[in-house]
């Protein structure tokens, strides 16, 4: 059993309709993971449910691979992505890390169809691992010195959705090219994606003027190309999938969006996906 074998089942689901269904209009989370954990469920694989504050969403047992899902809302912000306090990453405590991406409508009712769903390696979001994430916070702030502040990096990374031309309406696989895929396939991309020239290696804020200024360094894999290849089962269409010539990226005004949407968030138990 593999990321073929997943893949795959998603693609059934979505051909013959299989529907999200939400418990009421505030799930903006879990109805979509009950849809994926269903898949799972149908193949017979026994996985670590979702938890807060764990990562990937969905730990397989029998094999090293991990997934992490985000569903979107169509229309709606689609171009890229909360990370939260997890950079996208391919490797993750030994395991194979895939992101699981679909978008669904924006409707009043609470059961509506997978529009277009995208499984990709997640180095295909970010190729580097050796990053670790860590909030860190100091003591000292304010009138009397007693105020704590934290630092806690939130990320917002691209989706797919907007890095890829091809893929609207589809059932896509994006890959390794040393992932060996079997007969049920088709190969409709290939995909490169080049490392910068210059990577952020520090940041500072200004509690005066509330600006923050990042630091670069020369980066020492600049211009590496990392190639992915993008696949759909063979009776699908042959939709070609490439790079956007422009593709759209995180800007200041998601991150925003980001802060308001954390801000207004109400806390609450995490409820566990059916299983």
């Amino acid at each position: 059993m593999s990321v073929l074998d997943i893949f795959a089942e998603c693609n059934k689901a979505v051909v013959e309709g299989v529907r999200i269904e939400r418990a009421s209009r505030s799930d903006k989370e879990f109805h979509f993971q009950n849809w994926f954990s269903a898949r799972l469920i149908a193949l017979q694989l026994n996985y670590d449910p979702p938890a807060r504050n764990t990562y990937p969403d969905f730990r397989l047992v029998a094999i090293t691979i991990g997934f992490e899902l985000k569903g979107l809302e169509f229309p709606g912000r689609i171009a890229d992505f909360d990370c939260n306090s997890q950079v996208p990453t391919g490797l993750h405590n030994g395991r194979t890390i895939y992101y699981v991406f679909a978008r669904y409508p924006k409707s009043e009712e609470n059961i509506y169809p997978v529009l277009d769903l995208v499984i990709c390696h997640g180095n295909f979001l970010n190729a580097r691992h050796d990053y670790v994430h860590k909030n860190q916070s100091f003591r000292g702030f304010g009138s009397y010195g007693d105020i704590l502040v934290r630092d806690r990096k939130m990320y917002v990374a691209p989706t797919p959705f907007g890095l890829l031309d091809g893929i609207d309406r589809q059932v896509t696989l994006i890959l390794h090219p040393d992932e060996k895929v079997d007969s049920r396939f088709r190969l409709v991309g290939e995909i490169e994606r080049v490392e910068t020239q210059k990577v952020i290696t520090k940041y500072t804020f200004d509690l005066k003027t509330n600006d923050l200024t990042t630091s670069e360094e020369d980066n020492p894999t600049a211009g590496t190309i990392h190639r992915f290849r993008a696949y759909r089962i063979k009776n699908a269409p042959q939709t070609e999938v490439k790079m956007k010539q422009q593709p759209v990226v995180p800007t200041k005004e998601d991150t925003e969006e980001v802060e308001t949407r954390v801000r207004r968030r109400v806390k609450r138990p995490r409820r566990k996906p059916s299983q």
